[in-house]
């Protein structure tokens, strides 16, 4: 796949991992398109290393799958590294 369908592909999944985990998060709409991005290239990564699983083509449901898993990854961390008490 080309640069421009991993960007595609990030942009939809990191709407997914949004969806999948609704909340407040401390970045807006651009937040969440980079976080998607990023996801795609972690899930990536993540098939291939631990699941040793070849990413398919831009239609195919395991690159879906596997970007949609990085972008909760990396929305995970990010909600974690930036969540701050509100009760002070």
């Amino acid at each position: 796949m080309g640069v421009i369908a991993w960007i595609v592909l990030g942009l939809v999944a990191g709407v997914i991992a949004k969806a999948l985990m609704p909340g407040k998060d401390p970045g807006g709409c651009i937040i969440t398109i980079l976080l998607g991005i990023g996801g795609a290239f972690v899930g990536g990564w993540v098939g291939k290393t631990l699941f040793h699983v070849q990413l398919g083509t831009f239609f195919d449901l395991r690159t879906w799958g596997l970007a949609v898993l990085g972008a909760l990854i990396i929305l995970i961390v990010y909600r974690l590294a930036f969540h701050r008490d509100r009760r002070h």
